[in-house]
Formats: structure tokens, C-alpha cells, sequence
């Protein structure tokens, strides 16, 4: 019984330690995992006995799970009582919701170019931390965030970019030329500015809360998920009506159409399939929101968790689905990845004492650091 109670007390975290960080990375680093490997069974090849869908029709389905599980549990849960202090925040958490809405779909798409899952995460996550730090640098310039990025952080993000260029850079004849593609730099130019503007404005939620206004982070999460399946479902109805409506003839929008007139065998294994990547989002916005973090910390910590499980998720791919095996400059990546992994895990310890220096730190384990007024607000 004793033995069972200490089990049942590591998983008994506090809101913004490090214990609740690491559970959060480990249900993320798992959903993404999943989504990883089901993403490349479901466009597979059928001569190789998978589905062989379009990824167009895979989006639509795996849309349409995550999209559900996520307005489910905000809807069950009540996520939609946002606790305001003026009101106001609903101003800029809604067009949050509207840029969730671009990255969902463009999320999938990324997967079903013809490259690796990891290349792909490494391509969006590094451009997520870029975003990150230029949000935080701006924000400390608007006095909107009181905190130090710390150097390790910094440093972080150097060997981030260092991961991104082993695969952006590293091109050989016959390999998928992701610059060289129109329809690869489009949809990562949308979804990076819709991240840009999302993570502004998360970072603007968390840095302005006044003093005894609580982080709701579920209500903001509930709020913006209600206002991202709004604009999903008029942008497809949209979509789906745009043949008779206004005349067009375009592949894409008759594969998204076809999805729905005539579902594939599979659909419904592919929507449930959905469900992992809309897990996904509650561990990616809590961990971009995690109390006390710069948005250039809880960037590297939310994507660098999804590089790895993009590591994962190759090998998977190539052990049970017969994929690629991981390249040279995959692995690479993956070296430069847990190098800022290592310097994150220092300022990591930094942050905590400061925080706990600080009282911001509702756990007895931080009580023997001495008082430090103001030591939070150290630039």
C-alpha cells in the first residue's frame, strides 16, 4: 500500500512546476506519436495493403475527430466560462481560434508531402520557436512581458535552427525539393503566420492577467477550439458548395467534396484516428501557456518534444508500415535536438528557483528559497 501511495503522489504535481511540465510533454510526446504513424498508414500505398488515401480525404476525416474530441470535452467540462476580468479577452481570443483554424488543416497537409514525418515536424517546430522568440523580444519591448530570456534559452533555439537547416539545407538529386515546391512553401508560410499571431496572443493572455486574476487556461482553450470549429465548418460548407456556387472546377476542392459525397472504406477508423491529433492540442496550448515561461521556453519545450516523437514515429513508420529509414541528416537533426534539449533542462532549473524566489510556486518542495521581491521582473 505504501508503495502504491508514493506512485499515486509523483503524478500529484502543482500548476506551474516542473513535475506538471514533464506530464504534460509525456501525454504530447504520445498523441504525437500516434498521429505520426497513422498519418503515413492511412496514406500509404494500397499495393502494400494499406488504405491509399488522398490527403486531401485523410484531412477531412482526421479533421473531423479532432475537431470533435476537442469541442467535446469543452462542451462537457464547461471550458466555455471563460474566467474574465474585463471582458475583453474575448477580443483577441476568438481570431486565436480563427488562426487555430489554418493551423489545423495545414498541420495535416505538411504529412502528406512526400517527405518523412520527422522532417516535416523539424521544418514546423523550428519555425514555431523562431515565432517564440520574436513574440517574446517583442513583448518585453511593449512592457507586456517582465521576464528574462535566459541564455540558455538562446542557445536553445540556436541549435533548434541548426536542426531545421540539417533538412532544409541537406538536398540531394532526387529528393524532395521542399523550397522548390509551391504548394510545400504555401502552406508553411500559412501556417506560420497563423502560429505568429497565435502564440502573440497567447502570450499577451498570460503576460497581462492583473494581480488575484487567475490563468484560465481551459477557458481560454475552450474559447478558442468553439471559435476554430466555427470557421472550419464555414469554411468547408464553403468549400463543399463552391462547385455550384461560384463554378469551380479545381482538383483539390473536388477530392475535399468526393470525401464527403463518397467516403472512403476507411473513413471512420481515419476520424477516429483524428482523435489523437486532437489530444494533441490540450497538452500543445497548456504547454505554450504554462505558467511562469517565456513563449521562447514553452516554445522549445512544445516543439522540441514533437521533434522527438517525429523520431519515434520514423522508426515506427519503417518497423511496422516498411517506410524510410530515418536519413544522415535526420539523425543529425536529432543530435542538434537533444543538445537543446540539454540547455533547455538549465534554464529550466533557473526558472524554478526564480520562480520559487518569487512565490510564484504554490509547492512546500520550493519553500527553502529565501524571498526575493522583484526578482521576477529581472530583464
Amino acid at each position: 500500500m505504501g508503495l502504491l501511495l508514493r506512485r499515486v503522489n509523483m503524478w500529484k504535481t502543482t500548476e506551474g512546476s516542473t513535475g506538471r511540465l514533464i506530464q504534460l510533454c509525456l501525454g504530447y510526446f504520445f498523441f504525437y506519436v500516434v498521429t505520426g504513424v497513422t498519418v503515413k498508414y492511412f496514406l500509404g500505398s494500397s499495393t502494400q495493403g494499406l488504405p491509399g488515401m488522398d490527403g486531401m480525404e485523410f484531412l477531412v476525416y482526421s479533421t473531423l475527430g479532432g475537431t470533435a474530441i476537442c469541442l467535446s470535452v469543452v462542451l462537457a467540462m464547461g471550458w466555455y466560462r471563460l474566467k474574465s476580468s474585463n471582458g475583453m479577452e474575448y477580443l483577441y481570443i476568438i481570431p486565436s481560434g480563427i488562426c487555430t483554424a489554418v493551423v489545423i488543416p495545414t498541420t495535416t497537409l505538411m504529412y502528406t508531402l512526400p517527405i518523412s514525418v520527422m522532417v516535416a515536424m523539424v521544418i514546423m517546430r523550428a519555425s514555431v520557436i523562431v515565432i517564440s522568440r520574436v513574440v517574446d523580444s517583442l513583448q518585453i519591448r511593449q512592457g507586456i512581458l517582465h521576464k528574462k530570456v535566459y541564455r540558455e534559452e538562446d542557445i536553445a533555439v540556436v541549435f533548434a535552427l541548426l536542426a531545421a537547416g540539417a533538412n532544409l539545407l541537406w538536398v540531394k538529386k532526387g529528393d524532395f525539393d521542399f523550397l522548390g515546391s509551391a504548394a510545400a512553401v504555401v502552406i508553411l508560410g500559412s501556417y506560420i503566420l497563423a502560429y505568429a499571431l497565435r502564440i502573440y496572443i497567447m502570450n499577451y493572455y498570460k503576460n497581462t492577467r492583473a494581480k488575484g486574476i487567475s490563468l484560465d487556461n481551459q477557458g481560454f482553450f475552450g474559447i478558442e477550439q468553439i471559435a476554430a470549429t466555427v470557421t472550419l465548418l464555414l469554411v468547408s460548407v464553403v468549400l463543399f458548395f463552391s462547385p455550384q456556387w461560384l463554378g469551380w472546377d479545381v482538383p483539390q476542392i473536388n477530392l475535399f467534396v468526393g470525401a464527403i459525397t463518397h467516403p472512403q472504406p476507411l473513413w471512420q477508423w481515419a476520424v477516429l484516428s483524428g482523435v489523437a491529433y486532437g489530444m494533441v492540442a490540450f497538452f500543445s496550448v497548456f504547454i505554450f501557456m504554462f505558467k511562469g515561461r517565456t513563449a521562447t521556453f514553452a516554445g522549445l519545450v512544445n516543439r522540441l518534444t514533437s521533434l522527438i516523437a517525429g523520431t519515434v514515429s520514423t522508426l515506427v513508420v519503417y518497423l511496422v508500415l516498411k517506410g524510410k529509414f530515418p536519413k544522415v541528416q535526420d539523425w543529425i537533426s536529432l543530435a542538434f535536438i537533444l543538445t537543446a534539449v540539454a540547455f533547455l533542462s538549465l534554464a529550466e532549473r533557473k526558472r524554478t528557483a526564480e520562480l520559487a524566489a518569487a512565490r510564484e510556486l504554490n509547492d512546500e518542495r520550493y519553500s527553502r528559497y529565501p524571498v526575493a521581491p522583484g526578482v521576477a521582473g529581472v530583464r
